[in-house]
């Protein structure tokens, strides 16, 4: 997660860690059949609390409660350096690195093998902070890391975790400094996409080689602000610590120039989707930044940059999007919102995606916020950034969105009455929900529908009936009844 502009990132170990009744009954009622038209797709929401997943004295538990949520399928991060031998050593030790044996694998194996057992999805993030031996100089974690032994790592991450993953992705946020540098060159130019490019090519041939012939690898996993170029002679060595903005990025990547004409010396990148961070600011997920930024709200551009890429034979036709990291923080980080907002932009966010035929997958980051942490941009320094994203607060409190998060509610107005969407999650099948209303000004609540959702748990109704507040609540094949917060017309 990123910005240093907008958002505050995550810490990494040794680097980061960047919410009249019957009578509006039988109004409701009568408008069942007119909801708005369901989408013909799901999209697996791809959840991620590595941290909690690899402690031992919290997994089981949180294994729990992300199956009490409806959790299908999980994003994990694999940092090189936690599993590569002498790590913090300048000198690269003598092993064949292309042999799993040689690795310690620690808590991914518990992770990975519960997910099979579970028959959840997987998509890993192989990714920074890299070995000290394996970057340019040797003095930090993640400048210019050497790409044939990214590659060789690659082949023994094929090899160990191969038929247990579902889709690999290659870096965490490359466009951001704290996870790889440099970013610019010292005219001003992008630095990262290339270096990036070339771990995108030997991580991939890494799958080849370990056995996965057609490996499902998504390119990108970028944040969703930064800048095109930066002026170093004005802002001095600070300039080379901005991020890059993600379409710039992508079209350094792709050997693209600013019209999206390819150089000839590039070929095309075997891509399998396109991932991206899709965050937004405090404004909710209607905001619109600048130009080459891509948040939840203008996920146009990015689909017209993909379509325009594939023009010009950089990638795969029609690459699907994936939304792989998302959260909306929450008080009292100082560009959060409030908890019952977290909760309301956090569904609207979600289905924002859902409506989009291009959008794969959507996410949530974190289980429980981080502490709080320093000021926005300090973890390029090696500075720890809290993020409240989560479900839970630190102190493991239930915050709005932890209710809300196994049904997800979207009240919007529309004409003289409301549209209405949501989602089951915890559903395997067909089931019906409870849709409730409150009076403005009341938390008295009464049914103001039972509706069926499809397959994949989504549901949808207009409605007539004024209210302040809405609520759903659904009560699961085993007995489990689930009451989602109150949410407001946005």
């Amino acid at each position: 997660m990123s910005s240093i502009n907008a958002l505050p990132t995550r810490r990494i170990r040794g680097i980061r860690r960047l919410s009249i009744i019957a009578l509006a009954c039988l109004a409701t009622s009568a408008s069942l059949g007119a909801g708005d038209a369901l989408a013909s797709h799901g999209q697996p929401t791809f959840f991620e609390a590595t941290s909690e997943l690899l402690n031992p004295r919290t997994r089981s538990n949180v294994l729990g409660q992300l199956q009490y949520l409806g959790v299908k399928a999980l994003r994990v991060e694999l940092y090189w350096h936690e599993v590569a031998p002498a790590a913090n050593s300048p000198k690269r030790p003598n092993f064949d690195a292309t042999n799993p044996a040689n690795y310690a694998w620690g808590g991914y194996d518990w992770i990975l093998s519960e997910a099979a057992r579970l028959k959840w999805q997987v998509l890993l993030t192989v990714t920074s902070p890299v070995p000290k031996w394996a970057t340019a100089g040797h003095k930090d974690l993640v400048t210019r890391p050497n790409t044939t032994q990214f590659k060789e790592f690659m082949m023994a991450v094929g090899r160990h975790y191969g038929s247990q993953v579902s889709l690999f992705a290659i870096w965490n946020e490359p466009n951001h400094p704290a996870y790889l540098r440099p970013q610019f060159n010292r005219n001003g130019t992008p630095a990262s996409p290339r270096i990036y490019r070339g771990l995108f090519q030997e991580g991939y041939a890494g799958l080849q080689a370990a056995g996965i012939a057609k490996p499902q690898v998504l390119l990108g996993e970028t944040a969703p602000f930064g800048y095109d170029h930066v002026n170093v002679r004005r802002e001095g060595g600070g300039a080379l610590l901005h991020d890059v903005s993600p379409l710039a990025f992508l079209r350094g990547t792709l050997c693209l120039n600013d019209h999206y004409r390819k150089a000839s010396t590039c070929g095309l990148l075997p891509a399998y989707g396109y991932a991206h961070h899709a965050y937004t600011s405090g404004r909710g997920p209607s905001y619109r930044p600048p130009t080459d930024d891509v948040t939840v709200g203008v996920l146009s551009r990015l689909s017209s940059a993909l379509d325009r890429a594939a023009r010009a034979h950089a990638i795969p036709a029609h690459l699907p999007i994936y939304l792989t990291e998302f959260g909306i923080q929450s008080k009292p980080n100082i560009l959060g919102v409030s908890l019952a907002k977290q909760a309301q932009f956090d569904a609207l966010s979600e289905k924002i995606a859902w409506q989009n035929p291009r959008v794969a997958a959507f996410s949530q980051y974190l289980y429980r916020d981080d502490k709080l942490g320093g000021p926005p941009g300090s973890s390029v320094h090696g500075g720890f950034i809290g993020f409240q994203t989560g479900l839970l607060e630190h102190n493991g409190k239930r915050k709005p969105l932890y209710f809300g998060f196994p049904v997800p509610l979207v009240v919007s107005k529309q004409g003289g009455g409301y549209s209405l969407w949501g989602l089951v999650r915890p559903a395997t099948a067909a089931t019906k929900v409870q849709v409730l209303i409150a009076a403005p000004h009341s938390r008295r609540y009464r049914t103001l529908a039972t509706v069926t959702t499809d397959s994949h748990g989504y549901w949808s109704l207009r409605s007539s009936a004024h209210g302040g507040s809405w609520r759903v609540s659904w009560r699961s094949p085993g007995g489990v009844v689930y009451a989602g917060p109150a949410i407001g017309a946005s």
